[in-house]
């Protein structure tokens, strides 16, 4: 049908719809002539003899091609499935649909409800043929058409980005210079904290405690005031995320990367749905581009940075689990001998304390027997001894190696309050010259910039403070790690020194340790593979059922056999409270431990204080004497009255006869002086009269 042809009457009396559509929010705001000219189309629908005529414009800024939702589409499609619809007013085919499953369903819908189909070329009727076959060649040619555009357009970034000038975003610490391209930032702060991050984490090997070592140095990192330009910085309290982002950009290395991440397509609700930044591994990366411009590490410490962070992963299948701490000395470093799986770790006893390794994946998995279990605090302490042997011969140089780091740490946090303060006063001057060019009538803008430059000079304050702050204390309280050459033994076993320290000083000396049991021998065999190399291997026996740490020590079990036939439960435990000598569990000593203990050893107890033997106690001896126990003990320790101690500390055993000695009997009834023991060698100061 041509224009000049008239309507039909049936369609006149229907509304035509304008349909209004620009594919991207930037063809919106710059692209002003196609949008008007795409309004214009109402007079059009006007000359036609439509009377009414609907604009329908929701679908500004979003794509044809099917993969985002098109409501002011789905308007249209729903007004002529209601038969109200006369005509369709576009700039072109494209305007409607980019999409062939779109615009051939709408050509269908068309040709049903008797709609014309009007563009800048003519009239068109779905329901003629070779209307519809114009039709269906203009959408397939539109959609051809926005697949080219795309290709070439793709293309061409891919190509200029194997060269390394595609101007991709940069991370912080980076800009594009319009003269010379890519280089370092020029503010020396930026460059600091970056730098700061690869060095803690060089020392460190975990992004966790970087995190938590430059939280406690109140270190901040900058994050873009505006989005996508990197020009202005503010800066916060550092995150997790930066630390991460930081460690894991390859640009950081030197190396131009494109291609790092995939589009992935998923059919929602009838059409398609693209999700974006889902990362490829770095063997299916588009450009690779090496030494393409300054790093703040090299390509190597990049590549040992991602197997650190890999293996920091817990639960990630073939990695050690790193040292975070607990109870336990070896976990994720051991690996089963028969299956070649880790050994899992679990903690046993009152307070889940008693760590336990066993290989049972094959038993939780496949149903197969569990193929070993032992104890932890043996293997802990014999793989510990080995390592305390390993490094004695190392010990000075480690020791100096880590005082010369602590220093570097300590110039390292010092050059960054140092920057921050520096920030800090430019701010403070900035404020400053602002307050002093406003005029001081203006008070509704001289008050907001007053509050700020008293804001800048608490904040000049603050970066003061704590710039005199770790020069005081961190130092004074930082111990001589000289004293780790002499007494090794005592450093590992410090109150101190954490489990975790243990485990990543394990992890530095060790790769991995094969576990087996010797069942006839009743011995765990480990051997150790240290890096380097070098292999080692170690027995330590394993306990038989029922045999366990907790033992009560011989010194214990020997003073209670000899008092037990003589004293009673309270006083040996007091004995053995004295003597300081703890149960098996590191407990005091109680007259119902005591008894419990006999029973089990089989030591008969003291029966009752009227006994057939001659020995009594020191309050027995003092009863039948007629006097207090104060004048007992004077006695024994003048060697007047004779008395026996099972140990030290126990209780005196004062035979019955000897109260009948003449000597003791004297000493009881003298009265008239203290009792003392009489020497010939000293005089008296007085006369006998």
């Amino acid at each position: 049908m041509t224009s000049a042809e008239p309507l039909p009457v049936a369609v006149l009396t229907r509304k035509a719809i304008v349909y209004v559509r620009q594919s991207t929010p930037g063809q919106v705001l710059a692209n002003q002539e196609s949008r008007r000219r795409q309004y214009d189309l109402v007079a059009v629908a006007r000359r036609h003899g439509f009377r009414d005529v609907e604009v329908i414009d929701d679908d500004l800024g979003r794509s044809a091609g099917g993969a985002v939702a098109r409501p002011g589409f789905d308007r249209l499609v729903a007004a002529l499935c209601a038969g109200t619809v006369g005509a369709i007013l576009c700039l072109d085919a494209s305007r409607l649909s980019r999409n062939g499953r779109d615009w051939h369903h709408l050509l269908e819908l068309c040709g049903l409800v008797d709609a014309r189909v009007i563009d800048l070329d003519g009239v068109y009727d779905p329901c003629r043929p070779n209307d519809r076959l114009l039709l269906g060649m203009k959408g397939s040619i539109s959609e051809f058409e926005l697949g080219l555009l795309r290709a070439r357009m793709f293309e061409a970034a891919r190509a200029k980005a194997r060269r390394g000038e595609l101007r991709i975003g940069v991370p912080v610490g980076y800009v594009w210079h319009r003269e010379v391209g890519l280089g370092l930032d020029p503010d020396l702060r930026v460059q600091e904290v970056v730098r700061a991050i690869f060095a803690r984490f060089r020392a460190l090997g975990s992004a966790r405690r970087v995190l938590l070592a430059m939280t406690a140095d109140r270190v901040h990192f900058p994050r873009p005031s505006e989005v996508g330009k990197g020009v202005s910085f503010d800066w916060t309290p550092i995150r997790y995320r930066n630390v991460i982002t930081v460690l894991k950009n390859p640009f950081y290395a030197g190396v131009y990367a494109y291609g790092k991440s995939e589009k992935r397509t998923a059919i929602v609700d009838g059409r398609a749905r693209k999700s974006y930044g889902h990362g490829l591994p770095l063997e299916r990366w588009d450009v690779l581009l090496k030494e393409h411009h300054e790093g703040y590490i090299g390509w190597a410490e990049y590549e040992r940075n991602q197997e650190y962070l890999a293996a920091n992963a817990y639960g990630r299948p073939g990695g050690a689990k790193s040292g975070r701490g607990g109870h336990a000395l070896l976990p994720g470093l051991l690996t089963c001998a028969r299956c070649g799986r880790r050994l899992a770790v679990a903690y046993t006893g009152r307070l889940s304390r008693r760590p336990v390794y066993r290989c049972d994946r094959p038993n939780l998995m496949l149903g197969r027997p569990r193929c070993m279990s032992f104890g932890g605090p043996r293997i802990d302490a014999a793989v510990a001894q080995e390592i305390l042997v390993a490094v004695a011969p190392m010990a000075v140089e480690a020791a100096m190696d880590a005082e010369r780091m602590r220093m570097e740490a300590r110039d390292e946090r010092r050059r960054l309050a140092e920057l921050d303060l520096r920030q800090a006063r430019y701010e403070a001057s900035l404020a400053e010259r602002r307050y002093a060019a406003c005029d001081p009538d203006n008070r509704l803008i001289a008050a907001q910039l007053e509050k700020n430059w008293e804001a800048a000079l608490r904040r000049v304050a603050a970066c003061e403070a704590h710039l005199e702050v770790p020069e005081v204390d961190r130092s004074a309280a930082m111990p001589d790690l000289m004293g780790l050459a002499d007494d090794l033994q005592a450093a590992w076993n410090a109150p101190g020194v954490s489990t975790r320290t243990r485990q990543q000083l394990l992890r530095a000396l060790i790769v991995d340790i094969v576990a087996d049991v010797d069942e006839a021998n009743r011995e765990v065999v480990l051997t150790i593979h240290w890096h380097g190399g070098q292999h080692s291997s170690l027995r330590v026996r394993k306990p038989r059922t029922g045999e366990h740490g907790c033992r009560t020590p011989d010194e214990a079990l020997a003073v209670m056999r000899s008092m037990a036939a003589r004293w009673s439960d309270q006083d040996i435990a007091a004995s053995l409270n004295r003597m300081g000598l703890p149960t098996g569990q590191g407990k005091t000593w109680t007259a119902h431990r005591v008894s419990s203990l006999r029973r089990v050893h089989g030591i008969h107890a003291y029966l009752s204080a009227d006994k057939a033997s001659g020995w009594l106690t020191m309050t027995e001896a003092a009863a039948r004497l007629g006097v207090t126990n104060h004048r007992i003990r004077r006695l024994i320790r003048d060697r007047v009255l004779p008395a026996e101690q099972v140990v030290a500390g126990a209780p005196f055993q004062i035979r019955a006869s000897d109260l009948d000695d003449d000597a003791v009997k004297a000493a009881i009834e003298r009265t008239d002086r203290p009792c003392r023991a009489v020497t010939d060698k000293q005089l008296s100061m007085l006369s006998m009269t």
